[in-house]
């Protein structure tokens, strides 16, 4: 067997340039005033190598020469050991090097990836992808929406650990309310998931993932009824509806008078209104069921189209801008949020549920009439021919009373309610 431990302190401190030979495959390298420590050795493969084991201590004192020796010597016998059970030491050194750099990476990737919120990577996408193609208006729109809706919770989580449940419970009840806008924010969120998941920030788009579960809520809702406040607190409604300035809020006012959906009254022209004869005809075009529909406007009805007359648009309730365009079908929703009433109803319950239920409750019409006044469809042929002849003076009757009952601000019983309910009532 070879001799080893051949260096002392003595040794290492005084060699000069070149290899010398511990034993046993150990040797030190002097370059100059500096040395390391070599180990050669015959690989499992048969092949020789060489294993740097670190730097030599040679300038130091005698202790610490001689520790630098046996540390040597120890990572040696480590390496032989490793030989007898058929390993390669360099190569598994190598390994667990290797290992330690991927761990290091995916851990500062983990903290990039907490830093990078999805309010962080949108906004980053809205700056890149969105502001140069858009106008300045929709983008905008785009990036409010999100700001707007989204939850802190999500709107400031990592973008990588937002889960596809967490999402739908969201977006769901988003739809419950704004169908629309909840339809607008999941395809905006697709697209920024997207774009993240293809630059390595997040591993799969759960806005894409919540699409199929979306339509199977949305098919529950529709089978529902819309968020409606009590017929008795409408005239309390009204009233506070009545101070507010702007056209989103007249536009609100003069749909719950009409009883009539959002799209009908925000596309409303003037063509379609005749003043004189208090009467707004609305196409089949613009109509839910595809049929031209007749509404009798009631005075206050008539004193907020007269108002929105001034602003001489095409359309009767215009966009603030004034630029020739219709006023946008969210700028209702904006009032009830901001009369804090957006959780306890929709534009279409308060204008439609709630008229539709005072007026059944209260008795206030026959029931065909009631929905003539809504202009829900007539299955029966031979009814709706007969309900059109018939209709028109009990509509325009009923109408003028639910207004009466809106601008009313009385206490909510049957024998306060205004006189025309009272005498329908009692009839």
């Amino acid at each position: 067997m070879a001799a080893i431990h051949l260096l002392t302190d003595k040794h290492v401190q005084e060699a000069g340039d070149g290899d010398h030979v511990d034993g046993g495959g150990l040797s030190l390298r002097v370059s100059g005033s500096g040395g390391k420590w070599l180990y050669r050795y015959t690989a499992p493969c048969g092949k020789r190598r060489m294993m740097a084991l670190g730097i030599a201590i040679r300038t130091g004192t005698k202790r610490q020469v001689q520790l630098s020796i046996d540390g040597a010597r120890e990572l040696t016998q480590e390496a032989r050991s490793l030989l007898r059970r058929g390993l390669d030491p360099l190569e598994l050194r190598n390994a667990t090097k290797a290992q330690a750099r991927q761990k290091e990476a995916e851990k500062q990737t983990a903290k990039r990836r907490e830093r990078l919120t999805l309010a962080r990577v949108a906004r980053d996408y809205h700056e890149r992808v969105i502001e140069p193609n858009r106008s300045a208006k929709h983008s905008a729109q785009w990036i409010a929406s999100l700001e707007n809706h989204l939850p802190v919770s999500i709107w400031h989580a990592p973008i990588d650990n937002i889960a596809a449940p967490t999402l739908l419970d969201f977006a769901a009840d988003l739809q419950s309310r704004v169908p629309e806008t909840a339809s607008r924010i999941r395809q905006r969120l697709e697209t920024v998931f997207d774009d993240a998941e293809f630059r390595g920030l997040c591993n799969g788009n759960p806005a894409r993932v919540i699409r199929r579960k979306l339509r199977e809520t949305k098919g529950r809702r529709e089978r529902g009824s819309f968020a409606a406040l009590p017929y008795s607190e409408v005239p309390q409604f009204m009233y506070e509806l009545r101070q507010r300035e702007g056209i989103a809020a007249r536009a609100l006012e003069f749909a719950v008078l009409t009883a009539a959906r959002t799209g009908e009254v925000i596309g409303a022209t003037w063509e379609e209104i005749d003043l004189d004869s208090a009467f707004w005809t609305v196409p089949a075009s613009r109509m839910k069921g595809g049929e031209q529909h007749s509404v009798y406007l009631s005075e206050a009805a008539i004193r907020i189209a007269r108002k929105m007359q001034e602003y001489k648009q095409p359309f009767v309730f215009p966009s603030p801008a004034l630029d020739g365009s219709p006023l946008s079908n969210m700028a209702m929703l904006t009032v009830l949020r901001r009369m804090d009433a957006a959780k306890r109803t929709t534009v279409h319950g308060l204008c439609r549920a709630s008229f539709s239920t005072w007026a059944n409750e209260l008795d206030a019409a026959r029931p065909d009439v009631i929905e003539a006044c809504l202009a829900h469809r007539e299955g029966n042929l031979v009814r709706k021919a007969y309900n059109r002849a018939q209709f028109g003076a009990e509509r325009k009757a009923l109408l003028a009373r639910w207004s009466e009952y809106c601008v009313s601000k009385l206490p909510h019983t049957v024998d306060a309610l205004p006189s025309a309910v009272v005498i329908r009532l009692a009839a």
